[in-house]
């Protein structure tokens, strides 16, 4: 903008100055010719009085002797005598003579002021004046050179002080974009001076106005979520006693830990909202596979699912935090458990590449009719019971540590869930501990 700004006040005022410099430049060199004009005029009087004193050949060319730039000035005299160097043909001044008043006549090398003179006797005396063509233009040159410094100075001025004004305009309109693009990455806390133009300051006020009022929603809906998360501890610690009250019966002690996970993943939410920001940090994806699916394996038996685990041998470092990675993982397992009858085989597959790393799930289900539509948010694929959040949660999961997800038809006849990670530059490497995990679960699901 600064630039293109300049480029019009460039291209204004040279327009402008050339059309002062263009007329000017003639008018100079009109000028010029008039001045010669003039001088040759002068010479011509200076003469005339001579002429009404004598004729006599003698005394006038001893006369035209004694005046400067005498091999310019010629005299024709009644009986056809020439003093000095005649520039003009003998029909010229016939026609001069016949006429009996001054012209300008154009010869070779310029042009001649004619003036015929009538002295005694009724007879007449033609007064010739050369003027050369370097006479005639003589400071023209000179002055179209000042006329275009002049014209280049002000053109110069004129962008220079349209660049600081744009320099202005546009530092303004930066910082407005700079600030806007904070905002948009998360930064709640940028304002902006408001400075400028009026109509850039009014932009700037109303930027500031939009950050205080996402500031104050965004705190609205953090203790909004915080407060609905709140409230699911009543019907969790009621759930808790009924757990407790089972017993020692094998399913009592499964659904005492799947309370204990639910509310610790409450107390998450509760935490992350009321802070604002969610966990950051990385972890070892080979692990958190392991670790969670040793949490199903024990509903895959219940529901006599054959299931299997691949690729969690070796640590795979991603850069997204442990509890939020084993949510993303526990909603596309939860859909599997959800929506395909039990006994329906499933496989989770942990792939590393050379800068990435995914998780595969896929089951023998039924498959999705509209797989586009299952990861559009709040639509899902139709069953009963989705609520269209869990695949598009995974999907920001995935996009935020530089990856993606994608839903395909499965080898096993179902559906397949793709979502992969961008791997960090450098990753810490994992626990002995939980790589003995991840060995220990993988040999389990292959058994």
């Amino acid at each position: 903008m600064r630039w293109a700004l300049a480029r019009v006040a460039l291209a204004v005022t040279s327009m402008v100055a050339l059309a002062f410099l263009i007329p000017l430049g003639f008018a100079i060199d009109h000028i010029a010719a008039q001045r010669a004009l003039a001088d040759a005029q002068a010479r011509i009087a200076a003469i005339e009085p001579l002429l009404a004193v004598t004729t006599d050949r003698t005394q006038l060319q001893g006369a035209l002797e004694t005046m400067s730039d005498a091999q310019d000035i010629a005299l024709r005299l009644p009986g056809g005598d020439v003093l000095g160097t005649s520039h003009t043909s003998a029909a010229q001044l016939a026609a001069v003579e016949a006429q009996r008043r001054a012209q300008t006549l154009a010869v070779p090398g310029g042009s001649v002021l004619v003036q015929p003179e009538v002295v005694d006797g009724g007879q007449t005396t033609v007064i010739e004046v050369f003027i050369d063509t370097g006479s005639t233009h003589e400071g023209v040159l000179r002055g179209w050179l000042i006329l275009s410094g002049v014209a280049l100075l002000l053109v110069a001025g004129s962008t220079l002080v349209a660049d600081r004004l744009a320099t202005r305009v546009v530092g303004a309109a930066r910082h407005l974009a700079q600030a806007s693009r904070k905002l948009g990455d998360g930064d709640t806390t940028v304002r902006v001076a408001a400075d400028g133009p009026h109509e850039l300051r009014e932009a700037g006020d109303a930027f500031n106005a939009m950050a205080d009022r996402v500031v104050h929603l965004l705190a609205a809906e953090r203790e909004l979520v915080a407060d609905l998360s709140h409230r699911l501890r009543t019907p969790l610690t009621a759930l808790r006693l009924n757990a407790q009250a089972l017993g020692d019966v094998p399913a009592a002690a499964s659904t005492r830990d799947a309370v204990a996970k639910l509310e610790q993943e409450v107390d998450q939410i509760i935490r992350t909202a009321r802070g604002g920001t969610g966990n950051a940090g990385s972890c070892d994806l080979a692990a958190v596979v392991a670790e969670r699916m040793a949490f199903w394996s024990a509903l895959a038996e219940d529901q006599e699912r054959p299931w299997h685990l691949v690729g969690t041998a070796g640590p795979v470092p991603v850069p997204v935090a442990a509890p939020e990675l084993a949510a993303a993982l526990d909603a596309v397992l939860g859909n599997v458990f959800r929506h395909t009858p039990e006994g329906t085989a499933f496989q989770v597959t942990v792939h590393q590449g050379q800068d990435s790393a995914a998780i595969l799930v896929d089951d023998a289900g039924p498959g999705l009719d509209e797989p586009d539509r299952a990861l559009r948010r709040g639509e899902g694929s139709g069953r009963v019971g989705s609520t269209g959040l869990g695949l598009d949660i995974v999907r920001k999961l995935a996009e935020r540590a530089g990856g993606s997800l994608t839903v395909d038809r499965s080898p096993l006849g179902g559906a397949q869930v793709h979502f992969s990670f961008l791997m960090p530059p450098h990753a810490a490497s994992p626990t002995s501990g939980q790589v003995a995990r991840a060995r220990r679960y993988a040999r389990r699901g292959r058994e």
